[in-house]
């Protein structure tokens, strides 16, 4: 049973971050009550979600931050220094746990500072809401059958781009995270699909395509995870565990990550890159790895 607790955040550093955002906020949320197969957050906190009580502490150490920060304008994210607010969970599933309101007003209203998050789940109440562009959701996408089965409860990606056009209308910047973009076999084949099917919507339901952007990372797997996954018997681990096109990658912390062989994975990225550039060219890329 999962369990939602409230913790005074203690922790108040902001990290950059410099693709996504910026700046990657101190934590509102750490946790997430999903389960995906291939999901980093599962390695530090298997269990429950642990919500912020001092949002406000939060949000005053945003604010100093943001009238010093060192950051060229403009940049990738815009006009303003972009926080990342959801890094350790998925703020619009999680939401009922957060004073959101009060988060979104203060981005709204502040001068230099924009929120941002990448979510799974379509939350309709937070349409009730409008912040005037100063928060960003980036919806996260990959093709139909993989979702299916890597990210199990997760709103379905025809109700993510359904959503879309809703969330652009209620005031949201709105963006296209292609997280994360797993090579199996017949992947460009999927993508293409699912490419046509981003570009039919779009055009029915009359999407302002200056305004959705998009963002591309490729699976980063990690050898704890993969063993966690087989011992818990989560589905699909088969196409994150590819050791015969991944190499390991320690990373910052000393973990023993999986990435795609580094030759290959270039060759992967001009394939991606260059199938949705064909079919939904209007989607600028604004980073890729």
């Amino acid at each position: 049973m999962s369990v939602v607790e409230k913790v005074t955040r203690k922790s108040m550093i902001i990290r950059p971050s410099g693709r996504s955002t910026d700046y990657i906020a101190p934590s509102f949320g750490h946790g997430c009550l999903y389960n995906c197969t291939y999901c980093y957050m599962k390695r530090h906190k298997p269990e429950g979600l642990s919500v912020a009580k001092n949002t406000m502490d939060i949000l005053t150490e945003i604010n100093s931050h943001a009238f010093f920060a060192d950051v060229e304008k403009p940049n990738q994210t815009g006009d303003y220094v972009t926080y990342d607010i959801s890094c350790n969970e998925d703020f619009a599933l999680h939401a009922k746990y957060h004073d959101w309101e009060t988060i979104f007003k203060f981005f709204r209203d502040h001068p230099l500072a924009m929120g941002s998050f990448a979510t799974k789940y379509v939350n309709k109440e937070l349409l009730a809401f409008n912040p005037e562009r100063k928060v960003r959701i980036r919806f996260s996408l990959m093709p139909v059958d993989l979702q299916r089965v890597l990210e199990p409860n997760t709103s379905s990606i025809i109700e993510r781009l359904m959503a879309i056009p809703m969330f652009l209308n209620a005031g949201y910047d709105v963006h296209l995270n292609f997280s994360p973009v797993i090579v199996h076999d017949n992947w460009l084949n999927h993508y293409e699909t699912l490419f046509m099917y981003i570009a039919n919507m779009a055009r029915n339901h009359h999407w302002d395509l200056t305004r959705v952007k998009a963002e591309v990372i490729f699976l980063t797997h990690n050898e704890e995870k993969h063993w966690y996954n087989v011992a818990n018997k989560l589905p699909g681990e088969e196409f994150l565990y590819t050791p015969k096109i991944q190499e390991q990658k320690t990373s910052q912390y000393g973990g023993a990550n999986l990435r795609y062989e580094h030759r290959r994975k270039s060759d992967y990225i001009k394939q991606f890159r260059e199938l949705h550039d064909r079919i939904i060219p209007w989607n600028t890329i604004r980073y890729i790895f």
